[in-house]
């Protein structure tokens, strides 16, 4: 069945941890890397002491002699959620728009998607480039020099892809979800962000898997005229009003 709705729904989706069962971005280096100095890289960011272009840099370089086909081969080992395809399907059914919004590398994300079936979902990550030295260089072409915790400025790409008049909601489970939770209307959260929305009460919907946002969002499209959180709004005016 499918519902005709005043405003148009679009869907943002964190993919480390939220689309996959492990954060590929954070386990490459503790595999490939220097486990210890890639702990406290990774810690010196959330603790916001380093910015996120920092650390993927920093963590690119305690990887010496890149071995794309191991990587590769652990790419293949990468669980994605199980409920994420119907989840998909259902969003395709019903029009709703999706975009996965990523602070990791578009290299591992391509091939995740590959694996999966699911080469056309649109998404924004930063870029992964190997040189011939076999060191990872990370690209960052979405980079807002005004952010911290995004290498990848996911709330531009909130606002530069929906309207007033769209529903926007966001999926997502940790540190570099914490910015875009403040700017959407509907927000499904776990692990440290839904931390972080309790700490700056923020309201979410909590969740596990893709099954339990469905539900909800099940609901949620069957109403006539669904609301706008107001304090996304004001703070999408904000970032509007300083251009």
């Amino acid at each position: 069945m499918n519902y005709e709705m005043r405003n148009s729904l679009k869907v943002f989706i964190d993919f480390d941890g939220t689309i996959t069962q492990t954060d590929i971005g954070e386990n490459m280096f503790l595999r490939f890397g220097d486990k210890v100095a890639a702990y406290s890289i990774i810690n010196r960011w959330i603790d916001k002491e380093i910015s996120s272009t920092e650390s993927w840099k920093l963590l690119c370089n305690t990887i010496n002699n890149f071995d794309q086909k191991a990587f590769d081969d652990f790419i293949d080992e990468i669980q994605i959620d199980p409920f994420f395809k119907c989840f998909y399907d259902f969003c395709i059914k019903n029009k709703i728009e999706i975009f996965v919004l990523s602070d990791g590398l578009d290299y591992y994300i391509k091939k995740f998607f590959m694996n999966n079936g699911l080469d056309e979902i649109k998404f924004f990550s930063n870029l992964f480039s190997l040189g011939a030295d076999k060191k990872i260089t990370p690209l960052f072409p979405y980079l807002d020099e005004e952010c911290l915790i995004c290498a990848n400025c996911k709330r531009n790409h909130i606002i530069e892809n929906s309207s007033d008049t769209d529903i926007t909601i966001y999926i997502g489970d940790g540190y570099s979800d914490t910015c875009p939770a403040q700017f959407v209307d509907y927000l499904f959260a776990k692990k440290s962000l839904l931390k972080f929305c309790e700490s700056n009460r923020i309201s979410y919907f909590p969740f596990n898997n893709f099954n339990d946002v469905q539900k909800i969002m099940a609901q949620l499209i069957t109403k006539k005229r669904i609301k706008k959180r107001h304090h996304a709004v004001l703070k999408r005016k904000e970032v509007y009003l300083r251009g």
